[in-house]
């Protein structure tokens, strides 16, 4: 029987990252899947839009059979009328379609604006979280280096910053923008798999966080790869064992076992034990710790606070089986289409999921190819009253939805599959259906994501760690947590 020093708990993307990491340093490495094949959450995402540029040079992923059906994705924004907008380039350089000029030469401002932003923030997606103690032992050359590179911008556009940090999507939109089509859009974009609106605060500090990732070097690129994004998670997957990790499918860790106040190992669901004096949980930090560790190893204050996590999740995936493809009103089916209506229209469709309740009209993000439709709908309730009633009432609001935009595209469906975020926690594991894992708001990002005191990847209990998207920097299919962690542990042996 091989003996492993690491064990890392779930093979998606932050989990296989960590693997090849800690591997290619010699460490022996066991990845253990509760799935059948691994991937994780990356199979439930439609493109590549923060892929750690460490993570896919390290692992080699061309190798490995990455390959990318498109580098930089163009957006089609649908309207019921056929006038739609398409957004070429990284988030929209170009815009095709009748748009007003002075929203040309405003959305051009913003954008550049958003970016540059962006682009400072960025490098605090490739390092451990500070710590706000005394004596912490902070990376304060980066941090320097990040300080260096807002002052840089100017003293206007720092008060800029401050400005937007504290306002809300809707009116940093509304204040600069005023075609519809183009706000709903961006609205529907800065809030894509949150729990919150576009008149939510602090909503502008989740979308810079996503308008920092790349795509082949690209800042706010979209990718699409060969074969949708579950052939992203399996390039990773071949990595690893390339690099001598052992990968196990369909071995369901159960309990971290912790003797005295030491971590030993795990338990899987079939009755199994493994021992390693390493554990890098790469699921939820909620699931974590209540889950697989529980209130015994925890401190009482540990454990409120663990229990109160915030994730909800908003998202639902539709899939649809069809005959023949459909019709968006002339619309390039190669772009990834977005159905939003109006900024709006976008808070209309949150309004009613705060209280569990599906929405007349869910935003919508497409993407099609021969013989499949999948799009991700928003807003859809976590915790409705009725499961099952909710799932068909949201799949009757994206029909009807698309057949306003594609006129005839019900006669075309052979199957229809709704994944609501309550089917998404019971299938992936993820708490509420919150594909980050964890939400990201202003009070759970950065030193304060999971929890403060267990914000640098090092967990409660000696030996373990945390690796997920629900740590620092967030969600996404980047891997971006998983190899920070692992730098973390190389540097604290």
């Amino acid at each position: 029987m091989p003996s492993f020093d690491t064990i890392i708990i779930g093979a998606g993307p932050n989990g296989l990252a960590a693997a090849h990491r800690l591997a290619s340093k010699g460490a022996k490495v066991l990845v253990l899947e509760a799935a059948d094949a691994p991937g994780g959450g990356a199979g439930l995402a439609h493109l590549s839009y923060n892929l750690d540029p460490r993570v896919e040079t390290a692992m080699n992923l061309a190798a490995h059979g990455l390959e990318w059906l498109d580098r930089n994705l163009a957006t089609t924004v649908l309207s019921p009328d056929g006038n739609r907008l398409r957004l070429e380039g990284p988030v929209g350089a170009r815009i095709a379609g009748d748009l007003p000029e002075a929203d040309r030469a405003a959305w051009a401002a913003l954008r550049a604006r958003l970016l540059r932003f962006a682009a400072v923030l960025s490098p605090l997606n490739q390092m451990t979280p500070p710590r706000i103690v005394r004596g912490a032992g902070n990376p304060m050359g980066k941090l320097a280096m990040i300080a260096l590179r807002a002052r840089m911008l100017g003293a206007a556009e720092v008060r800029e910053l401050g400005r937007i940090l504290l306002t809300n999507v809707h009116d940093l939109l509304d204040d600069e923008l005023s075609d519809p089509r183009l706000k709903g859009a961006l609205a529907f974009e800065a809030t894509l798999g949150g729990w919150l609106g576009p008149r939510s605060p602090n909503s502008v500090l989740p979308w810079l966080v996503r308008l920092a990732g790349q795509t082949a070097g690209v800042q706010g690129a979209l990718g699409l790869p060969k074969g949708g994004m579950a052939e992203l998670g399996s390039a990773m997957a071949r990595a690893v064992v390339a690099q001598g990790v052992t990968l196990r499918c369909d071995a369901r860790v159960t309990r971290i076992l912790v003797e005295g106040e030491r971590l030993v190992g795990v338990s899987l669901a079939s009755g199994e034990d493994i021992q390693a004096a390493r554990v890098v949980s790469c699921i939820a930090p909620k699931t974590t710790l209540l889950g697989l560790v529980g209130p015994r190893h925890l401190d009482a204050g540990l454990y409120t606070r663990a229990r109160h996590l915030k994730a909800r999740g908003g998202a639902a995936k539709l899939d649809l089986r069809l005959k023949a493809m459909p019709d968006f009103r002339g619309a390039n089916l190669k772009d990834r289409l977005i159905l939003a209506g109006s900024e709006h229209d976008v808070e209309r469709a949150f309004n009613p999921v705060k209280y569990g309740r599906v929405p007349d009209h869910p935003g919508m993000e497409i993407v099609l190819s021969e013989g499949s439709l999948s799009a991700i709908a928003q807003f859809a309730p976590h915790a409705p009253d009725d499961r099952d009633a909710a799932r068909a009432a949201m799949l009757a609001a994206c029909l009807a939805q698309l057949e306003v935009h594609a006129p005839g595209i019900g006669a075309l469906v052979e199957r229809a599959d709704i994944l609501m975020p309550y089917d998404i926690e019971d299938r992936h594991g993820l708490p509420g259906g919150q594909w980050h894992a964890g939400e990201l708001s202003v009070e759970q990002m950065l030193f304060l994501r999971p929890l403060p005191g267990i914000a640098q990847y090092r967990g409660p209990i000696p030996g373990l760690w945390l690796a997920s998207a629900g740590c620092h920097p967030g969600g996404g299919v980047s891997g971006s947590a998983g190899w920070n962690a692992a730098l973390a542990m190389e540097a604290a042996e």
